[in-house]
C-alpha cells in the first residue's frame, strides 16, 4: 500500500531583531522626503495599500513582515502576491516592525516600492476626459483624500500642478486607501499643466471663494478639468482666462471656503451626475 507523503510545512523565514540591520536602517530612512527623492523608492504601510499597490503593477524591492500582527484577508493576500512576485520579505520582530511602519494602524506589512512615473506625458485619456487638478497641495492628507473621492467618481487622472508634497508620500498613499494605484496621475510646474490641457482643448473649470457662478450651473460633461487650489492661498492667477470657468460653492456659515478634498468631492460627483452613472472603462 503507497501512502501520500504530508505536505511540508513552509520554511520559516529568519526573523529580523536587530534595528540596527542595514535593510531596516534604509526602509526607516524613507520616512524622510529627501531619502525618498534621493532613491527613487517610498513606503506602503497596510495590507489593503501594498495589495493594491500589487495588484497595478508596481514595482516593489522589498517587503517586511511582522507575523504576529497580520491579521484579515488583505494581509494574507497581500503576502501571497508578494511572495509569487519574488519579492524578498523579511520576517521581523514587533520592535523592529514599528521602525520600518510609517503609520500607527500596524497591520503587520509594509513594502518599499519604486515610485511610478509622474510624467504629463505618459498620461492616456479618453475621448472626454475628467481630470481633476491640485495646485500646490502641500497636505499629504488632503491629496489622499482628493484621490480617494477621484478613484470613486471615475475621474481620468489626477494632476498635481506645482506640488508642494512627493505624491507618493506614505501619507498620500495611506489616505487614497491605496486608490492612488488606480487613479492615473501626474505632476508638473502650473504653467506645463495649463499649456498640457489647452493643448487638449480640455475645458478648465476654477473653484474661486469669490466666482459667481455656483457650481451647479457649471457643464462638467466633455473634456474638462476641475482646477482646486492649495489649503491656504487657493489657485494661482495662471488659472485664469477666457477659456477658464471660475465656480464656487455656497458657504451659508462663518467660514468661506470648504477643505480642499471635501471640495473635490463635492465636484467630481457632480460631474458624475451630469456625465450619467456608468462607470469608465478600465484606467491605464
Amino acid at each position: 500500500m503507497t501512502t501520500m507523503a504530508s505536505p511540508k510545512a513552509p520554511t520559516p523565514r529568519p526573523l529580523l531583531t536587530s534595528s540596527a540591520n542595514a535593510r531596516v536602517v534604509a526602509a526607516a530612512a524613507l520616512r524622510d522626503r529627501r531619502s525618498r527623492d534621493r532613491a527613487g523608492l517610498t513606503v506602503i504601510d497596510g495590507a489593503r495599500e501594498v495589495r493594491r499597490a500589487l495588484e497595478a503593477g508596481v514595482e516593489m524591492t522589498e517587503a517586511f513582515i511582522c507575523e504576529p500582527l497580520l491579521a484579515g484577508p488583505d494581509a494574507r493576500v497581500a503576502l501571497d502576491r508578494l511572495d509569487a512576485r519574488g519579492v524578498p520579505v523579511r520576517a521581523t520582530s514587533e520592535r523592529v516592525f514599528a521602525k520600518v511602519a510609517f503609520g500607527e494602524r500596524a497591520e503587520g506589512v509594509v513594502a518599499v516600492a519604486r515610485v511610478p512615473s509622474l510624467d504629463l506625458d505618459r498620461l492616456v485619456l479618453p475621448a472626454d476626459p475628467l481630470v481633476v487638478v491640485v495646485e500646490a497641495v502641500e497636505k499629504p492628507g488632503n491629496l489622499g483624500a482628493v484621490l480617494r473621492s477621484a478613484d470613486g467618481a471615475g475621474v481620468d487622472a489626477v494632476i498635481a500642478a506645482s506640488p508642494r508634497t512627493d505624491l507618493f508620500n506614505p501619507n498620500a498613499i495611506r489616505a487614497s486607501a491605496g486608490t492612488i494605484f488606480s487613479v492615473p496621475i501626474a505632476a508638473a510646474a502650473t504653467a506645463n499643466v495649463v499649456a498640457w490641457l489647452r493643448d487638449r482643448a480640455i475645458r478648465t473649470i476654477a473653484t474661486r471663494v469669490e466666482a459667481p457662478t455656483p457650481y451647479t450651473d457649471a457643464d462638467l460633461t466633455g473634456p474638462v478639468a476641475i482646477a482646486l487650489g492649495a489649503e491656504t492661498d487657493g489657485l494661482t492667477d495662471a488659472w485664469s482666462g477666457p477659456d477658464v470657468e471660475p465656480v464656487s460653492l455656497p458657504m451659508l456659515g462663518i467660514a468661506d471656503s470648504l477643505n480642499v478634498s471635501v471640495t473635490a468631492a463635492i465636484l467630481v460627483y457632480e460631474a458624475r451626475r451630469q456625465r450619467g452613472q456608468a462607470r469608465p472603462a478600465a484606467r491605464s
